[in-house]
């Protein structure tokens, strides 16, 4: 089973954006340092507190600094993407990190986003999603020169390829036919679960949703397995959760009892967002739930795995007999409101708690 690291990232307000990209690099150094696979990291490009508009960007900056890690894009929403730049840069990535590039990607989660890009009708980003990957893996599964029509947008270098001067050739990554492609899936029986077996990419499930609700997507994946001839691969699949991890249950219940702390102003943020987007229904447990009922103490109860190691562990292996076997943990990142109190967080759930959940089930580090 393979730890990793997912960052939205979302920083609470008040912050400089210098101040939180030190941050979310600090978060992936130590990471890297406590012995992560992964580090998946977000795309934003109109949310102050959600600050990364380029992951790529973002994480070139750590390629050498933090030696051992993967890096995902944690998604890049590819509707509002360019493919022939984004397949150049992903390309660019891939060689300068050594092959540790995971192509994450999505339709785009954020209405300012969409609303930037005159992109507010979800089946059309959908498209649009699938479109740009079509022509990205197009571009890498071919040779100069190039004709790749699409439905939104084309790639052409036809007329000024030279051959001899090798002008007009596009790199291709440096793993075999391209990164590892996931999504991510956040609803109650989700389509892009479905649609993630049917294609046989990797499955995020995310962190704010209760553990029934992440039961549904492994359930999507594999009927969208079934659907297209392919062998379900649970090693693929990725469950996120938020984690906080303590000397004691005590210390890890009064850190969440304050009304700053990363996690309980996290989903303060998510909850009233999904409010006014009228998507409460993510974070319900029961469709049935009035949504006065979805308080940020009912999110921090059912989506926070919290406490000593011992009940962390015990946690994480009743989340294991619901929804059976996964390919990796995300822990997901919260804004660094105590440093030392999320530094050790991290450690004790790399050094302390993985080694018993990975025993438990019977699985090794990093498979």
């Amino acid at each position: 089973m393979r730890l990793g690291l997912f960052m939205m990232p979302l920083h609470r307000r008040g912050l400089s954006y210098g101040a939180m990209y030190a941050q979310d690099r600090a978060a992936i150094l130590h990471a890297d340092a406590l012995g992560y696979d992964e580090a998946w990291v977000g795309e934003h490009y109109s949310a102050k507190v959600e600050p990364i508009t380029n992951p790529l960007q973002f994480l070139s900056a750590l390629i050498y600094q933090a030696p051992h890690i993967a890096f995902g894009t944690g998604v890049l929403a590819l509707a509002h993407h360019n493919a022939a730049k984004t397949a150049a840069d992903l390309a660019m990535f891939d060689h300068m990190s050594g092959g540790r590039l995971l192509f994450g990607i999505g339709p785009g989660g954020l209405p300012s986003d969409h609303e930037l890009f005159g992109l507010d009708d979800p089946p059309q980003r959908g498209q649009r999603m699938l479109d740009t990957l079509d022509l990205i893996q197009r571009i890498w599964a071919s040779d100069p020169p190039y004709d790749l029509p699409g439905r939104f947008q084309s790639v052409r270098i036809v007329d000024s390829f030279d051959p001899d001067l090798d002008i007009g050739v596009m790199p291709k990554p440096l793993q075999p036919g391209g990164p590892p492609v996931f999504t991510s899936a956040m609803n109650r029986n989700s389509g892009m679960a479905r649609l993630a077996g049917s294609r046989g990419w990797g499955l995020i499930s995310a962190n704010f949703n209760v553990d029934g609700h992440t039961a549904t997507h492994w359930a999507g994946y594999a009927a969208g397995a079934a659907e297209a001839g392919r062998r379900p691969d649970r090693g693929l699949w990725r469950i996120a959760r938020s984690i906080v991890v303590a000397d004691t249950d005590a210390e890890a219940a009064s850190y969440l009892a304050r009304p700053d702390s990363g996690v309980t102003a996290y989903y303060h943020y998510l909850r009233v967002q999904f409010e006014g987007a009228k998507l409460l229904g993510i974070l319900k447990e029961d469709e049935a739930m009035a949504d006065a009922d979805v308080t940020d103490a009912y999110c921090i109860d059912r989506m926070v795995v919290a406490g000593s190691v011992d009940t962390v562990v015990a946690r994480l292996l009743r989340l294991a007999e619901t929804v059976g076997p996964f390919g990796g943990l995300l822990a997901a990142f919260h804004d660094w409101d105590d440093e030392p109190f999320c530094r050790r967080s991290m450690a004790l759930l790399a050094q302390a708690v993985m080694p018993r959940l990975r025993a438990a089930l019977g699985m090794a580090a990093g498979t």
